[in-house]
């Protein structure tokens, strides 16, 4: 069986429905994950903003607006007056449902549950759409088997005994239609997987049940090997490992969230990105090992805060870096890149949500040097120990843009370097033009 996710463009429209409808009626057993219909989430976003700041007849509006588009949709998705009635039935319910959050406090647990009927909505107009044209099919909640615990962490024993159970259910039918995204939390409420989304959901899915693949459809073609919203030219990647697609995704790369990959890969169940536009396009295939090739990909991650600390605690002595460390975990602030010298450690952080917290920790084990709009250049490649020649190659494409930091032998597939904002551009289309094409 396969695990198929749909993101929120391929839903984006009754049109989209329709295809997506096409593309996984072809009567062999799959499990279809959906996300919310493209601007629906951040509609739902909006309305949980305008009941937190108690705006309720702003709430109203933007809830009024949201369900006549829905009216729309349902009118241009069904084809006989029956499940258009159902179809409308059906929205009228999800909205009078949001409707009774205007008159109560509001709170972030009823956000989630706002924000869960994005996906929802999306996987019961596909159910039925479905059925309208004769294709059996069965709709399971994710909020009966999708759990995640204390630490917001997947709680992977109950996802795979109940989903297990709910797939063996009398009447369940080979086509299963579920929800991405959101799940429940440790105490039973709604919740949702944050990381990763309707993406982390699909990985998920497919390593409890030992899925045969994997496939994520967007609307695009896979991995490129460079950001084409950046550089001209770029070209769809056909095989990545996991390593690769991880240090692609971590690095800035939108097609896929990081946390999606390792469950695939702790089962060893290869990933492949589709592009829904395009099906028959073969994309981008992720399995445990790639052909090898010097330079695959470059992406990048914007918003990054370097920190240096300097003292001179830190030469010859051992607990410095500990005590540094632990100043980012009471902050719960996660650490991108590091680069030590006998008397200072600089390293690179993308939330500053608590920087001045952990700047005043760090104070008092030296000098505090900060800075702001940082972006980290990830190459990603073979670079493996035994290489030679490939570390230096990189430098020297970027010979012309400064550096500030470099981190490279913490992986064999990687080398990332920081550089300043303005200078991303540059160093993206450098490394394209002196490494990537070079290669074709």
């Amino acid at each position: 069986m396969k695990v198929l996710k749909f993101g929120g463009t391929s839903v984006g429209s009754a049109e989209r429905i329709h295809s997506v409808a096409h593309l996984i009626s072809d009567g062999l057993p799959k499990i279809v994950v959906l996300s919310a219909m493209s601007g629906t989430t951040n509609t739902l976003v909006e309305i949980s903003d305008c009941l937190y700041r108690n705006k309720k007849q702003e709430a109203l509006n933007v809830i009024q607006n949201l369900e006549v588009n829905y009216y729309i949709v349902v009118t241009e998705l069904f084809k006989t007056e029956t499940y258009i009635h159902k179809g409308k039935e059906f929205i009228q319910t999800i909205f009078t449902y949001l409707r009774s959050f205007v008159n109560k406090d509001f709170y972030p647990l009823q956000e989630k549950a706002v924000l869960a009927q994005g996906e929802i909505i999306s996987t019961t107009l596909m159910h039925y759409y479905l059925e309208e044209c004769g294709i059996a099919n069965t709709l399971i909640s994710a909020l009966e088997y999708m759990r995640i615990d204390k630490d917001c962490e997947p709680d992977y024993f109950y996802i795979q005994q109940n989903l297990r159970r709910e797939l063996a259910k009398p009447g369940t039918h080979e086509l299963i239609i579920t929800q991405g995204f959101i799940c429940r939390n440790a105490y039973g409420e709604i919740d949702n997987l944050k990381r990763g989304g309707s993406d982390y959901s699909a990985a998920l899915i497919g390593a409890s049940i030992k899925a045969e693949e994997i496939q994520i459809w967007t609307d695009i073609d896979g991995f490129h090997n460079n950001d084409p919203r950046i550089v001209e030219n770029t070209k769809a990647i056909r095989h990545l490992s996991f390593e690769e697609a991880a240090e692609l995704a971590y690095f800035g790369a939108k097609i896929l969230h990081p946390s999606s990959i390792q469950p695939a890969k702790k089962e060893n169940i290869p990933v492949r990105l589709k592009n829904t536009l395009c099906p028959q396009d073969e994309g981008t295939l992720i399995t445990q090992n790639s052909p090898a090739k010097n330079i695959k990909a470059v992406a990048a991650k914007s918003g990054i805060t370097a920190i240096k600390i300097k003292s001179s605690n830190m030469l010859l002595a051992y607990g410095f870096l500990r005590k540094v460390f632990e100043v980012f975990e009471a902050w719960k602030t996660p650490i991108d890149m590091i680069a030590t010298s006998e008397v200072a450690v600089s390293l690179t952080i993308d939330c500053t949500d608590h920087l001045e917290n952990i700047l005043h920790d760090l104070e008092k084990y030296g000098t505090i040097e900060v800075d702001r709009n940082m972006a980290i250049v990830c190459i990603v490649g073979d670079f493996a120990a035994g290489k030679t020649g490939l570390g230096a190659q990189v430098l020297n494409a970027l010979a012309d843009v400064p550096l500030r930091m470099i981190s490279y032998g913490g992986s064999e597939h990687n080398i990332s370097v920081l550089v300043q904002e303005e200078d991303k551009k540059k160093a993206m289309t450098d490394l394209s033009h002196k490494l990537l094409d070079a290669q074709e």
